[in-house]
């Protein structure tokens, strides 16, 4: 589904982009940076109980003209429709994600991603990863570390799998896992029901949001609020109160909370349990 190009417009001024729209790497590029400093990373409809829709009509309202964020599929979702629109070449994939797990742990493949096509040339593009979401898409075809406007990343081929990989705190930390099998709407679906209504999901058992910054990155995993600052010492403080969360939400996250009357009463239950916890 191709976006009109009044959507194309509301999209740029949604993220800040005033260049032309072209066909071409630096669009790509632009577009990669850009997007995920303004559309925040967020699980709040699933952990409100409400159906995380991959509609794109609903996904775009939700993102663009609604102001909120959401989560990968819906990150990866519209960034596609985006993309396809300009006529770039897009095909879905699905990854494991690695990152904390003890060794020999494995999830489901419950992590969408994009790889783009640009003449003879593939790139990784995510704008959907939580608290680490790429600011750059990468090439595929490369071993080499490659820069971001944040972290340095790269792609490890163990030979049947592509595992990429961040620079955090100086230590190389794997992210996720994936190879190139084409995903389908269907896939999708079944992966984002998992992912929003199952009692084991963490989307569904936490509250998680982020977003990067110019020079930080923003980060919040239910009452504990963090900054992590590129080159310098990471800031960490524990929400007390729920309007503290609520203005980290509103005016750190940048998510607009008008729509969702219900989440007063969540977070009144998150401090009572957390509260509950300390004594």
């Amino acid at each position: 589904m191709s976006l009109s190009s009044s959507e194309l417009d509301r999209y740029c001024q949604r993220i800040g982009m005033s260049a032309p729209l072209r066909r071409d790497a630096a669009t790509l590029h632009g577009l990669h940076h850009l997007h995920p400093l303004a559309i925040p990373f967020e699980n709040l409809d699933s952990w409100l109980g409400r159906e995380v829709s991959l509609d794109p009509a609903a996904v775009f309202a939700k993102l663009v003209d609604g102001r909120r964020g959401g989560y990968c599929f819906e990150q990866n979702l519209l960034f596609r429709e985006v993309l396809e629109s300009l006529g770039f070449a897009v095909q879905g994939l699905a990854a494991r994600v690695v990152w904390n797990l003890p060794a020999g742990v494995s999830l489901p493949r419950t992590h969408m991603l994009l790889l783009v096509t640009l003449d003879d040339t593939r790139f990784v593009a995510d704008v959907g990863f939580g608290g680490l979401t790429l600011t750059a898409p990468l090439l595929l075809d490369s071993s080499a570390v490659q820069q971001t406007p944040h972290e340095s990343a790269r792609l490890v081929h163990d030979g049947s799998h592509y595992i990429l990989q961040a620079e955090v705190g100086g230590a190389w930390q794997a992210l996720y896992r994936f190879g190139l099998d084409e995903q389908t709407s269907a896939d999708y679906a079944m992966a984002n029901y998992f992912v929003s209504t199952h009692a084991q999901s963490r989307f569904v058992q936490q509250l998680i949001a982020g977003r990067p910054g110019p020079a930080l990155r923003h980060a919040l995993l239910d009452g504990r609020y963090s900054r992590h600052y590129l080159g310098k010492p990471s800031e960490q403080r524990q929400l007390t109160e729920a309007a503290g969360l609520r203005a980290v939400l509103q005016h750190d996250l940048g998510i607009e909370l008008g729509a969702l009357p219900e989440l007063d009463r969540k977070i009144a239950t998150l401090f009572t349990s957390t509260q509950g916890s300390e004594r």
